[in-house]
């Protein structure tokens, strides 16, 4: 990933409005979009949770229970979540389905996220430079950990899975 990159810049309304390199995205905090990928297990039980590299530019050596990440200039966010699934776990040749949209700002972050799904059971491949370790969890232990705060989880992803949890509830 290179800081020239460059990157879709979105408006607050969630509107492709051109393009800038990653770096000025990140410095000046501008609107983006990025993509969050599930990935579930085939029977829908376990949830695929990895540990962050520590030299990822935002949220560093944190869990999270999503693929994903910044979507670049020309690519829609389904383009970007097929991409950025097989990049960092190595998963590809399954359908990505969309659940839902949500707004995440944190200032400096501040971006439209778009949430998938897939449904895998086949070999994870770890991109060396984005995931340090992963491991398949229950969803129920999932929901356990996350309602202990102190267990260092991307605040993003966990705003994305309680999302997601709240949805299955209702």
């Amino acid at each position: 990933m290179s800081t020239d990159e460059l990157v879709a810049h979105y408006d607050e309304q969630g509107r492709v409005i051109g393009a800038v390199p990653r770096s000025r995205m990140r410095a000046a905090g501008l609107w983006h979009a990025a993509t969050l990928v599930l990935v579930r297990s085939v029977d829908g039980r376990n949830v695929y949770v990895h540990l962050r590299s520590p030299d990822k530019d935002v949220f560093p050596g944190l869990h999270d229970c999503w693929a994903g990440g910044v979507v670049t200039a020309g690519e829609t966010p389904g383009q970007g979540a097929v991409r950025e699934v097989e990049e960092e776990l190595g998963v590809s040749g399954v359908p990505v389905l969309p659940l839902f949209d949500f707004r995440y700002v944190a200032p400096p972050v501040r971006y439209h996220a778009f949430a998938y799904e897939v449904r895998w059971d086949g070999p994870i491949r770890h991109q060396p430079e984005e995931v340090v370790d992963g491991w398949w969890m229950p969803l129920t232990e999932l929901r356990s950990r996350l309602a202990d705060r102190s267990w260092g989880f991307v605040p993003d992803g966990r705003l994305g899975i309680q999302l997601w949890f709240d949805r299955q509830a209702g």
